[in-house]
């Protein structure tokens, strides 16, 4: 029975003692019976009336109930609708129908949230979520590595403590110099706006070119320096070979010009000894292998490059035991061209030279300090060729960054206060695949 009609025949009932009533009371009989008579019709009456209202509640009930469901999040709830065609059940069948169609919609949006957040966790791109105020409120993996420090520490701190603040500053995107604690170099920014809970937010998206540039910069050196390699060797052999042929025959000349002719031929040789070597020293860039990966131990590594320094004494600040995957080989080259640098420098201005290492996240960090005069204001300490000390073959930093980024970590040179440089070689304590 539908429910307009069961609240019909409900209201029929309430209604009948009123009609009883009504007949009774031109019925002949006595006044007490037809007291007692009319007093249970009423009491019938009230009863079925209130039996009426609870039937018309019921399903209101039932209706409010469904909807805070709805207004809650829990679309489990169901009601349960007559069989036949009825109003109040044409409402429960699409309120039924609305619960499982945002069910179905929730679901969709949580895994595609978790989508997006494992999407977010795994890129290599650094992404910020700044509020109306340039407070921090999102950040994902890429990012707490860009900024050194967990998310926890960084969630709340305004744009300008993070480093950050000019990157929100000019629309569009565009490339900046950035020196964040957990990477230093040239970052493409991308900026956008969007609203949550009614409020604006700015969302900044970090990309570090520094690597793919270089690995472009490094390729393009390598095709070079093999060009050069194999032009100049093809030169070098045969001006050695007549070199000897001539001191030869010049033996079996008279006195008085064979000494002219000889030294001549002693500095054709020597230079093109001295080129020899130095081809050969930038050929190293191209042929630097893969690295060997095996457990390192950071404090016998730096006290053992340390004794082959023979002109200072460099100090070693005791770090933490740490072992980490390193190609050892390779390791010690960079960090012997580290030290031979700033060894250099302090020589020149009579100060000393600090090494020490320390656990930064998942990375091991060397930093090696002089007290020297500075970097020049140049940009091209890491470019081949370009030394700023005499008789330099400007190949010592670029082979050292490049030890560095073949172990998927990085370099940075900076200036110290209130003199001197830091030379941070940072590897990776777990080295992806």
């Amino acid at each position: 029975m539908s429910h307009a009609r069961s609240l019909q025949r409900r209201a029929l009932l309430a209604v009948l003692p009123a009609f009883l009533a009504a007949g009774l009371a031109f019925t002949p009989l006595p006044r007490w019976a037809l007291a007692l008579s009319l007093l249970a019709a009423l009491v019938f009456a009230l009863w079925r009336i209130r039996v009426l209202g609870s039937a018309a509640e019921r399903p209101l009930q039932t209706l409010s109930n469904l909807l805070a469901a709805i207004r809650e999040g829990d679309f489990s709830f169901r009601a349960r609708t007559p069989t036949s065609n009825d109003a109040l059940g044409d409402v429960f069948r699409e309120l039924n129908t609305l619960s499982e169609l945002l069910q179905q919609q929730r679901a969709k949006a949580m895994e595609a949230t978790a989508l997006l957040r494992s999407v977010m966790e795994e890129i290599d791109v650094a992404v910020f979520a700044f509020d109306e105020g340039g407070c921090l409120r999102l950040v994902n993996r890429a990012g707490e590595v860009f900024l050194g420090q967990p998310q926890a520490q960084l969630l709340g701190r305004p744009a300008s403590d993070l480093g950050l603040g000019e990157a929100l500053v000019d629309e569009g995107p565009r490339l900046m110099d950035l020196a964040l604690p957990g990477r230093a170099g040239r970052f493409e920014l991308r900026r956008s706006a969007f609203r949550q809970a009614g409020r604006p937010h700015q969302l900044l998206v970090l990309s570090d070119l520094t690597r793919p540039l270089r690995e472009e910069e490094r390729q393009a050196w390598q095709r070079l320096i093999r060009v050069l390699g194999h032009e100049i060797n093809n030169s070098l052999a045969p001006i050695q070979s007549l070199s000897g042929s001539i001191a030869t025959l010049l033996e079996r000349q008279g006195q008085d010009w064979r000494e002219d002719a000889s030294q001549g031929l002693a500095i054709i040789a020597s230079r093109t000894q001295a080129l020899g070597r130095f081809m050969e020293s930038y050929t190293r860039l191209a042929r630097l292998p893969e690295p060997r990966l095996a457990p390192v131990e950071a404090s016998p590594l730096v006290h053992r490059l340390v004794a082959l320094e023979p002109r200072l004494q460099v100090s070693v600040d005791e770090g933490p035991e740490m072992t980490f995957p390193a190609d050892a080989d390779q390791l010690e080259q960079a960090l012997i061209n580290l030290i031979r640098n700033a060894v250099d420098a302090a020589l020149e201005s009579g100060g000393g030279v600090r090494i020490t290492w320390r656990h930064a996240l998942d990375w091991i960090e060397f930093l090696v300090d002089d007290e020297g005069s500075g970097l020049p204001t140049s940009g091209n300490l890491f470019v081949p060729f370009f030394t700023t000390k005499l008789g330099g073959s400007g190949i010592g930093l670029v082979l050292a960054r490049q030890i560095a980024e073949g172990h998927q970590g990085s370099l940075h040179l900076a200036n110290r206060e209130p003199q001197g440089v830091r030379a941070a070689l940072r590897l990776p304590l777990n080295r992806m695949k």
